[in-house]
């Protein structure tokens, strides 16, 4: 349903128009040849293409067939110098989740007979530096249990001839038939020369590890690079995996609370603190432990620093008994087991570690992008995706409006609630600005509502490219009692007549507008 309604200028306006513009050129929307709005306008799709776009957007957030690109890599990267080649680790690696990578990208386009998974292939370098080449490397997708399809880019790195102290990866998309999806580009990523031996302070937190922030793990025996394993989870289990790497939410763990509940704290990670790991994909977790610092093979057992990037380190099971050096997380072959510590006989505060009971910590980045091609008609890539990081309500009632902030907005896009197209407006690459749509386009029911209605919120690109997104709206509704039919009886003085005054007193049909993620 239209929100712009045709209406008779002299009759009131109702208790739920969102948008009432006056039939003038100077309210009208504005937009130029191309259907994109001209920044500061306020633009919708034209009569024509909106009863289109509104049936291929419910089919959109019915049968889900959106594609999802993750990319997944580390926040610092360390340099290569001369003529060796230290390959980032963990690697960089893409996903690519959803049913619509398996439906044919463009009509015509089927499937050669023996194709499986997604019809793409990806090549990942690093963004280019002024005036330099960039290296990229081909990925080879595999499919997973869980019909992901995985690639990884195992011998990237960057090179003492880049002085930069900050790049980007970038991932570029191909159909198999040539034709180009789109190029993704990863967070910052910060360039080091060695890991730090010094004492970290907090004075410089660049390198600091945060209660909640994502991390991941892996072991090198006898630091050699192929033997390197990661921690991570497979069919409900931690496991060393030599091939795939997980990020986990590393929280600091309340001592005080009772035994199984450890709720979040906030704060930077010292040496000595006690923390869980927890998969930010299956939301398994290991037990709590004391995260330690190693040196030489050994766990320190008196250090209280805050934990840096790339630093070694061990995690010891608390409940030893007093005098014990305790059992810590270790990999035997691809399995995650304990291992029993040796007392140190030169100190007493050092606890003798093998090799596979030393981790290096590290922490890592994730962004990912949602669209769905399934609406397009054009053969143009999908990117830049817009991404929404917040949004911010203003006003109510009658008139609301809807701001969104995130990263690669554009003048032709138009936010969608549910299967309603509003009124947008463009600012920036990072503002959009909506009118919140009239209840009543979601229901003839609206005036008699009980129970809030929550829609999602989405994009679409002018040429019918459909971007999902992970938030939604919700209009909570003020009680009004639905008109009785004649001759039933009046219903007792407490009865839902006097909600509905005590109710009329303070509004007149009003609605509380709500965001959620």
């Amino acid at each position: 349903m239209d929100p712009i309604r045709a209406t008779d200028p002299s009759a009131p306006p109702g208790p739920l128009t969102h948008l009432s513009l006056p039939d003038s050129s100077e309210a009208r929307p504005q937009s130029g040849a191309d259907g994109r709005s001209l920044p500061g306008n306020w633009t919708r799709s034209s009569p024509e293409r909106t009863p289109v776009l509104r049936e291929g957007v419910r089919q959109c957030l019915q049968q889900r067939c959106e594609q999802t690109v993750r990319i997944l890599h580390a926040k610092v990267a360390q340099k290569s110098y001369g003529n060796e080649k230290r390959f980032f680790c963990p690697p960089p690696c893409v996903y690519l989740a959803g049913p619509g990578w398996r439906v044919k990208p463009v009509q015509g386009q089927a499937h050669q007979p023996g194709e499986t998974g997604p019809t793409v292939c990806g090549y990942m370098g690093l963004d280019r530096a002024s005036g330099s080449a960039a290296e990229t490397q081909k990925l080879n997708f595999e499919e997973q249990p869980d019909s992901r399809e995985f690639g990884c880019a195992k011998t990237l790195y960057i090179s003492d001839a880049d002085k930069r102290k900050h790049f980007r990866l970038v991932l570029r998309l191909v159909h198999r038939g040539g034709r180009e999806l789109g190029t993704f580009h990863s967070r910052l990523i910060k360039v080091i020369s060695k890991p730090s031996q010094k004492k970290q302070s907090l004075k410089n937190t660049d390198l600091c590890i945060s209660s909640g922030s994502k991390v991941s793990l892996f072991n090198r025996l006898r630091s050699q690079t192929v033997s390197t394993r990661y921690l991570s989870v497979e069919d409900g289990a931690f496991v060393a995996s030599a091939r795939q790497w997980a990020a986990f939410t590393l929280h600091l763990a309340d001592e005080h609370c009772p035994q199984g509940d450890f709720p979040p704290r906030e704060g930077y990670v010292r040496y000595g603190s006690l923390v869980r790991l927890v998969c930010t994909v299956t939301g398994i977790t290991l037990p709590p432990m004391i995260i330690r610092k190693v040196a030489k093979q050994c766990a320190l057992l008196d250090v209280d620093e805050p934990i840096s990037q790339l630093h070694k380190c061990a995690f010891q099971f608390p409940g030893d008994p007093p005098g014990g050096v305790g059992t810590y997380l270790c990999l035997a072959t691809d399995k995650v087991v304990q291992f029993q510590a040796s007392p140190c006989p030169k100190e007493a505060n050092r606890a003798l570690l093998n090799d596979s009971s030393c981790w290096t910590i590290i922490g890592t980045e994730s962004v990912e992008f949602s669209f769905s091609t399934s609406l397009a008609w054009t053969r143009e890539p999908v990117t830049p995706v817009p991404l929404i990081s917040t949004l911010e309500l203003s006003g109510g009632g009658d008139v609301a409006t809807l701001e969104l902030h995130g990263e690669n907005f554009h003048a032709g896009l138009k936010v969608w609630f549910g299967d309603v197209e509003a009124e947008t407006m463009y600012r920036s690459p990072r503002s959009l600005v909506c009118v919140a749509p009239d209840i009543a386009a979601f229901g003839s029911d609206w005036r008699w509502l009980r129970t809030p209605i929550t829609v999602p919120v989405s994009l679409v690109r002018a040429d019918g490219l459909f971007y999902p997104s992970a938030f939604s709206f919700t209009y909570t509704p003020e009680y009004s009692a639905r008109p009785r039919p004649p001759g039933d009886p009046e219903p007792a003085a407490d009865a839902d007549s006097l909600l509905e005054s005590i109710h009329h007193e303070f509004t007149r049909t009003n609605f509380h507008l709500f965001i959620q993620t």
